[in-house]
């Protein structure tokens, strides 16, 4: 699509061709101008659109248009999930990644940075296993020993099969979500928040991912030829 110094360089030239005045080659050209093309939301938002389509019953122009009307692009983070949150039927974790890539496309913080400036590592797997057990995994400390190793969290807040809230031992902290799959199925949303920079969040997110791995081969052992 041309510049608007370029199209204007297109009206000027038709106006020389056709003789006409610069309104009319102006209102022609515009006819035959190509619309805007729409953002990639979903790389903005750095989710794919069929997954929060699935996982929220809308896909990110849906969400772009739903939380522009309500004027969200000015609102701070909790206000935005607050109203995600009460006035559509997406669970917990789903709002915050509703929230987050709403901000992300807007342009209200990049991918891994938070509103505050700071950064996040987020990562989120699946285990063939039940919620209960899944959140025990975290919540048990003899059990969490054995996939996490020696590091001496404080669990802040916590709500069974549901959420927990930790402090990690260098003051960072750690959000964790969990969901019911079905009766032996389900997830763990891990967020990793207050990280001084991009590369801290990157370095964590590589720990979780081999961390979530050591704590599916625990929970759920590979079957012996």
């Amino acid at each position: 699509m041309p510049s608007d110094k370029d199209f204007k360089r297109l009206v000027r030239a038709r106006m020389t061709r056709t003789g006409e005045a610069y309104t009319a080659a102006r209102t022609q050209l515009l006819r035959k101008r190509p619309p805007p093309s729409l953002p990639d939301y979903a790389a903005l938002a750095g989710m794919a659109d069929a997954t929060i389509a699935a996982r929220t019953g809308r896909g990110w122009k849906q969400w772009v248009v739903a939380l522009d009307g309500a004027g969200a692009h000015a609102w701070p983070h909790r206000a935005i999930a607050r109203y995600v949150h009460d006035t559509f039927p997406v669970p917990d974790w789903w709002t915050q990644m509703v929230t987050v890539g709403y901000e992300r496309i807007k342009g209200l913080r990049a991918i891994g940075q938070r509103r505050d400036g700071g950064y996040e590592a987020s990562k989120s797997k699946v285990f063939a296993v039940p919620v209960s057990r899944l959140y025990r995994a975290f919540h048990a400390a003899p059990m969490r020993r054995r996939w996490l190793g020696a590091v001496k969290l404080t669990v802040r807040s916590a709500a069974t099969d549901k959420s927990m809230r930790v402090s990690w031992p260098d003051g960072t902290a750690v959000d964790l979500y969990f969901v019911a799959k079905g009766v032996s199925k389900s997830q763990v949303a891990v967020q990793h928040r207050k990280l001084a920079d991009k590369a801290s969040a990157d370095q964590m997110k590589a720990w979780w991912a081999e961390r979530l791995r050591a704590l599916e081969g625990m929970l759920v052992p590979p079957r012996r030829a």
